[in-house]
């Protein structure tokens, strides 16, 4: 008698134990690490490296953040930067097995730095080449120089064409190089979802201007009034320059610009911050006509501006 009264205690307490884990789950908060390969308005989409993949709700509440410093200290950020190619920490609430309520996303500052650059179309590495080659250039002309003096200094005809062999070496290492990181960042590129252009236009300056003409407010207005119509879209802005000056100029100037018209966007056309991700300044590449004609750098001139809707979000 007392043993079968034991076994219905343990059989109750187990019943018990089962169903506070049911309730318990329901809610649960949790930490997830990604990814982000997708993003709409209001959401963002994560794979982990065991290839499994999140849907992160943000909300007013969700605070986006950055480590700043040693400490434990960290910077609150704009929604505006969680771009496809970020890796992100997301803490929030377990609405099921795939979708979690974000309370906080942090991310770490060297990771939005390289995936602001494939946003932008650039590499780090590429542009450590580009150096190179310029070095490389300068190497040539001197190396040139020196040959109109062969007869003069024989011990410097010498040292140059070390100097040439030294510099073939540069050249064949930094083909390596391009070609490895090319590799790894057509693998980050096919990890992104691809986006359907819903809307786009050129916002062009003048020549060594930020400022947007009263015709390009315009035609920002009515490309945020069709967006706002769309479920899940994305506002996409790059800044250029044409080649006039030098190119750490154009850098900065390319990024005013991007910014202005985000800037334009937000505060006159009332788009929420949310769905706009962070500016790419391309400097002078990717020119829309040739440098060498005043019409051709008026049209380099520019900002870039598309709406974009994933494709998954437009064939629903």
């Amino acid at each position: 008698m007392l043993r079968n009264g034991i076994r219905i205690i343990v059989g109750l307490l187990a019943v018990c134990f089962v169903t506070w884990i049911s309730v318990y789950a329901q809610g649960d908060n949790i930490k997830v690490k990604g990814l982000i390969t997708a993003r709409t308005g209001d959401s963002i989409v994560l794979k982990s490296t065991d290839g499994a993949s999140m849907t992160v709700t943000l909300d007013d509440d969700t605070k986006v953040q950055q480590p700043k410093g040693l400490g434990m200290r960290k910077e609150q950020m704009s929604a505006a930067v969680l771009i496809p190619g970020l890796k992100v920490s997301v803490e929030g609430t377990s609405q099921d097995a795939t979708h979690v309520l974000a309370k906080s996303i942090t991310f770490d500052k060297d990771d939005l730095q390289t995936a602001e650059m494939i946003q932008a179309g650039l590499n780090p590495t590429a542009q450590r080449v580009t150096t190179n080659q310029q070095n490389i250039s300068a190497n040539k002309e001197n190396i040139s120089a020196n040959q109109q003096n062969i007869s003069a200094n024989q011990q410097n005809i010498e040292a140059n064409k070390q100097g040439v062999e030294a510099n073939q070496q540069n050249i064949d290492a930094n083909k390596t190089s391009i070609d490895a990181n090319a590799a790894e960042t057509s693998k980050r590129f096919s990890e992104l979802s691809e986006y359907d252009t819903k809307d786009q236009l050129d916002v062009h300056f003048a020549s060594g201007s930020d400022k947007i003409s009263a015709e390009d407010q315009e035609a920002l207005n009515k490309l945020a009034r069709g967006a706002v119509n769309l479920t899940g879209y994305i506002i996409q802005v790059k800044g250029f320059a044409d080649s006039t000056g030098n190119a750490a100029m154009n850098q900065t100037l390319s990024m005013d610009r991007a910014q202005n018209v985000i800037a334009y966007l937000l505060q006159s056309c009332n788009v929420p911050v949310r769905h706009i991700v962070a500016p790419g300044a391309m400097g002078e590449v990717a020119p829309a006509a040739s440098n060498e004609t005043a019409s051709g750098r008026a049209e380099n001139r520019r900002v870039e501006v598309k709406v974009l809707l994933n494709k998954g979000m437009a064939g629903s």
